[in-house]
């Protein structure tokens, strides 16, 4: 099965990069596609805790996802599996791992995501992904900015 592995590094100390993906008014800021805005997000951020999120792309559509925690080491390392929850959208769940490395005030965070059952999934996640990961970058930057 193909997987998907991200990196991106954040001028920002991991605490807050961390908070970002467990806070559910953070997550709501930058999750979905750059132009899609988070219009419910709640978390229960423990292990065996479920997620659930809704993006809405600028038409007003609607994509639900959901999962559950696997594993919370705050703010070393977040796992969670990840299903769309769209009527009708019969992708495979999958497990994402984020592990975020402290650089000395800044922030390496990996993401994987595994278990696709085809490449085109993956492509289309890794697209999705990259595109949202720039909207928390601009989301870290703001929230840095404010913190100063």
């Amino acid at each position: 099965m193909p997987d998907l592995t991200i990196s991106r590094v954040f001028d920002a100390p991991r605490e807050l990069v961390f908070a970002a993906w467990t806070d559910p008014d953070q997550l709501a800021s930058w999750l979905g596609p750059h132009g899609y805005t988070g219009s419910a997000v709640t978390l229960a951020t423990r292990p065996g805790g479920a997620w659930r999120a809704c993006i809405r792309s600028p038409e007003g559509d609607e994509h639900w996802m959901h999962g559950t925690y696997r594993e919370i080491a705050a703010p070393e390392r977040l796992v969670f599996t990840f299903i769309w929850d769209t009527e009708g959208d019969m992708r495979a769940e999958t497990l994402v791992t984020i592990d975020f490395a402290d650089l000395g005030g800044k922030t390496e965070m990996t993401f994987v995501q595994t278990g696709f059952p085809t490449v085109a999934d993956r492509d289309g996640h890794h697209d999705g992904w990259t595109s949202s990961f720039g909207d928390l970058t601009g989301f870290i930057h703001h929230r840095g900015e404010e913190d100063r």
